[in-house]
């Protein structure tokens, strides 16, 4: 089965095999696993030991983007959120729920944020710092990171960076852009790991005292402590072990393809895709112009015999396996472009699904 999802996704064999070695998690042979891990996400996300750390915990990248908005916001705080999607609003339902002030600013869910909107938003010497999805997983736009945070900087204020469809492929590199505080990632989706870890990569000086993040699994000082005291060898409680094991290997993988090369797989993928899904009388959500690498969103038929799970199910009979819920307002089905796949399997995709649609006896494919 091939996962056309943005992430988990489909992964190498060598890193699924990684996954089935019985491991113990505090073995000394086990052990260094876990400071390459932290010492190579790092360096790939272009931290400086001295100013940055790389933090992982369990759990999936909202845990990550929770443990960031309780490590670099203060309880109260408020934090500029541009609203480009379902994974914003679900920055802002963190942010609130762990007692920090989202500040919603209006976006289009079918283009990148203009800086100038946030320039302007920034005015309000209330707002501390800028939440941005890079790659906004509910549309496949991405988000111009450099320019935002040349707008964060220029204010003086911070950045927030939820980079969990991203991180692996886009640029990111916290080194060149000193106002991101943090950025969230997890290893389930360009670094074609599996699920299990989320890491915050963040500036030091961001920090807190341990303790002040109300919530003791949530607390990346407490972390950064408890690495800096005792190494980087352990996690503070049970880790997902066999998923550490196969990020070493997805790692591998990584650099032995290199971040452009990936990157342009990926960008290849999406335009496989869209030429697939124009072919068989689909239309893409996103004008070419504003479409990602990671994800693509394909605008339901408006034929009245569309069901997206009879969709879902006939692509599965054929060996791919998509996202089955909507998560944009115009109902549309997601692909993610990601994962140890090149063109061909997009054209296997199409093929399939032009199948599927005939075999649900969809005439009308155009959108309503």
């Amino acid at each position: 089965m091939k996962l056309l999802t943005p992430g988990p996704v489909t992964t190498h064999p060598d890193v699924r095999a990684a996954m089935a070695v019985d491991l113990a998690p505090w073995d000394n042979d086990v052990c260094p696993l876990y400071a390459s891990m932290v010492a190579r996400l790092l360096a790939l996300g272009g931290g400086a030991e001295a100013t940055h750390a790389a933090l992982p915990l369990q759990g999936s990248g909202h845990f990550g983007l929770e443990a960031a908005l309780r490590g670099v916001l203060r309880p109260g705080e408020r934090i500029l959120i541009p609203m480009t999607g379902a994974y914003a609003e679900r920055m802002a339902r963190l942010a609130r729920a762990a007692g920090r002030e989202p500040v919603a600013l209006p976006a289009s869910a079918t283009r990148p944020i203009d800086p100038d909107t946030v320039r302007q938003a920034l005015a309000d010497p209330t707002i501390a710092m800028v939440g941005l999805v890079q790659s906004e997983t509910s549309s496949g736009v991405v988000n111009d990171l450099a320019a935002i945070g040349a707008v964060a900087r220029a204010a003086g204020r911070r950045l927030l960076v939820d980079a969990v469809s991203a991180f692996g492929a886009l640029p990111l590199d916290v080194s060149a852009q000193p106002e991101i505080a943090a950025a969230v990632f997890t290893p389930n989706k360009c670094l074609e790991g599996m699920p299990g870890i989320a890491v915050v990569l963040t500036r030091r000086d961001a920090l807190p005292a341990p303790g002040e993040a109300g919530s003791w699994c949530f607390d990346l000082a407490d972390i950064l402590e408890h690495g800096e005291k005792r190494g980087w060898a352990t996690f503070r409680f049970t880790p997902p072990v066999q998923s550490v094991n196969a990020l070493a290997v997805a790692l591998d993988r990584l650099d032995a393809e290199g971040r452009e090369a990936r990157l342009a797989r990926y960008t290849d993928n999406a335009a496989a895709l869209r030429t697939g899904m124009q072919a068989i009388g689909l239309r893409p959500v996103l004008e070419a112009r504003h479409q990602g690498p990671i994800v693509s969103n394909i605008t339901a038929p408006a034929d009245p015999a569309w069901d997206l799970q009879r969709f879902v199910d006939a692509l599965k009979k054929r060996g791919y396996l998509i996202s089955n819920f909507y998560d944009t307002e115009v109902p549309s089905f997601r692909v993610g472009t990601i994962g140890a796949l090149d063109r061909t399997d997009f054209e296997g995709f199409s093929s399939a699904a032009g199948e599927a649609l005939a075999e649900m006896g969809i005439g009308r494919r155009s959108a309503a």
